[in-house]
């Protein structure tokens, strides 16, 4: 023991290889089709069971469990999955990442693994380095580029781990029981942060004969448990959201590993003669696969008990502000941002819609006709309160936005983004101008004289119609009518309106409400019509310019 020869540098340069190769095979998948897999996680995550099969096969293809993840929280964030669908997906990330070990227990002892690297490190290289102009072409050598250094990376450990089998006794280690083996399988994984590259280390060993099957499981599930650590770092300062994630999967691989930790024995003698496998490494990674297995079906029943658990945990770490969506989605996954920010300007418009809605009573006259004025005047703080909301989420969205702009966007996004909040501007707008008249439309609600009442109904009208169409095309999936119409009929209206009014003039009461001021009332409804029309135009239809209508 005193003299071992273990070239401890090339098992280092090993490890850093493995996980190297990783990493750029991550990379050059997401840039290969990396917002295909997120359509994927987002589309087939409806349910607890498509979330578990969506996840486990998109980790098996990324190799990624941290990325998918991280994906699934961003979603979770955005609004776009629930919280039950999540843990789906997380559970279904372990299970996906196993699917490295059983690659590499069926190729990586049974062939000259160096000789295997190489090709795939010739092309990769040399298609990464002179193929940039071509990014299909580039990032499938950086997908060759990472099965070549898996590879390369994992021959440097298996050698390195050979050379020092024959010398090291672990019979002292061993009469500690199993309980040290899971105890180092999880203090090297939270190391080295990776549970892949742990069980390549494990395999190496299990077929260098350092280690027995028995101690390999235990490793293994200490592997399992230790991979947690990465999300804990992960989740310190983050989001309830993120948290609950992070605690969701400490409990899920705690749980299932301590289970299995107590049976494995007994898993042992049933892989080996029930499934008959005779070859060790295979045995080693069917147990690992039947871990994740068992611990899965083991939770999903309870999914939605563990999400009621989870929504009470970490309460005070919300996140704080107006926003229902941006506010849990960092701004450096900027697609699912976008797609946030499209969900959180949809309830900028309803808010702004019933802003202007309950401004002129609208709604109310059907509940309780008898007391439906002193509704309308006991609701004009509860009106600036509204209004006040509004521009507390204009501030939020700007600020977020301006984070977004620091992120490499590509040119797309960056026009959607500066869309989205062109439509903001106008929202912002319509609801200011209905915000200067408020006094005034409670004046004239509030005062007996016929013609302010005449006005107020043909403004209820062209108001009621106006937010009802405008919330028809909201709820459209592909709407063909650009309201451009809807702002010139506005416009025909307040010409009209003004025309009738001042015909009318003749013989009103100079008691009443001033015609100054129900012109004043016409013209600032009108123009918050048209800047809800135009709002729509940037925000539904994601153009670059909207047409700018002016009223009079």
């Amino acid at each position: 023991m005193e003299n071992i020869d273990f070239d401890f540098w090339m098992f280092i340069a090993g490890l850093g290889i493995f996980l190297f190769g990783m990493r750029h095979l991550e990379e050059s998948i997401k840039g290969l089709a990396g917002r295909s897999f997120k359509n994927l996680l987002q589309r087939f995550t409806d349910r607890s069971w498509k979330g578990i099969l969506t996840g486990t096969a998109v980790t098996a293809i990324l190799q990624s469990s941290s990325m998918v993840t991280l994906l699934a929280l961003a979603f979770l964030g955005g609004g776009m999955i629930g919280l039950k669908n999540a843990l789906g997906v997380v559970l279904g990330a372990n299970l996906g990442t196993t699917f490295t070990a059983w690659i590499v227990a069926t190729f990586g002892f049974k062939m000259d693994i160096a000789d295997f690297s190489f090709p795939f490190l010739a092309v990769g290289i040399l298609s990464y380095l002179f193929l940039k102009t071509r990014p299909f072409l580039m990032n499938l050598g950086g997908l060759l580029i990472g099965f070549g250094l898996l590879f390369l990376g994992l021959d440097f450990m298996k050698e390195a781990i050979e050379q020092v089998a024959s010398q090291i006794d672990l019979s002292s280690f061993a009469s500690y029981g199993l309980w040290a083996f899971l105890l180092l399988g999880l203090f090297i994984t939270a190391l080295i942060q990776s549970s892949s590259a742990m069980i390549v280390i494990i395999l190496s060993a299990l077929n260098a004969g350092l280690i027995d099957i028995n101690q390999a499981v235990a490793m293994v599930i200490g592997a399992n448990i230790g991979t947690t650590v990465t999300l804990i770092f992960g989740s310190i300062g983050g989001t309830a959201d993120k948290k609950r994630l992070m605690l969701a999967n400490v409990i899920f691989n705690c749980l299932t590993g301590l289970l299995i930790y107590f049976l494995i024995d007994q898993l042992v003698y049933l892989v080996y003669y029930f499934f008959n496998v005779k070859d060790v490494l295979m045995e080693l990674v069917l147990i690992n696969t039947l871990l994740n297995l068992i611990g899965i079906v083991l939770f999903y029943p309870f999914l939605g008990v563990f999400r009621n658990f989870l929504n009470h945990r970490f309460i005070s770490s919300a996140p704080q502000g107006e926003t229902l969506y941006v506010k849990n989605i960092t701004p450096n996954v900027p697609d699912v941002a976008l797609k946030a920010l499209d969900k959180e300007l949809v309830q900028v418009f309803r808010y702004t819609r019933d802003f202007i809605r309950e401004s002129f009573g609208l709604g109310e006259r059907d509940k309780n006709r008898e007391s439906r004025w002193r509704k309308i005047f006991s609701s004009a703080s509860g009106l600036m309160k509204k209004y006040e909301k509004i521009k507390r989420l204009e501030d939020e969205l700007t600020a977020y936005y301006a984070q977004l702009q620091e992120e490499n966007l590509s040119k797309p996004e960056a026009e959607l983004i500066t869309s989205g909040m062109m439509g903001l501007r106008s929202m912002i707008y319509a609801a200011k101008d209905i915000k200067d008249v408020i006094h005034n439309i409670l004046f004239m609600i509030e005062s007996e004289d016929p013609l302010a009442q005449e006005v107020l109904e043909r403004l209820r009208r062209i108001v009621s119609l106006r937010l009802q169409e405008l919330d028809e095309l909201l709820e459209l999936e592909t709407p063909k009518v650009i309201p451009v119409h809807w702002m010139d009929e506005n416009n025909a209206f307040y010409n009209e309106t003004i025309t009738w009014l001042y015909k009318n003039i003749k013989g009103h009461d100079s008691k009443g409400v001033q015609v100054s001021t129900m012109t004043n009332v016409i013209r600032q409804t009108v123009s918050s019509l048209n800047n809800l029309c135009n709002s729509m135009i940037y925000v539904k239809f994601k153009k670059e310019t909207a047409v700018d209508k002016v009223t009079g």
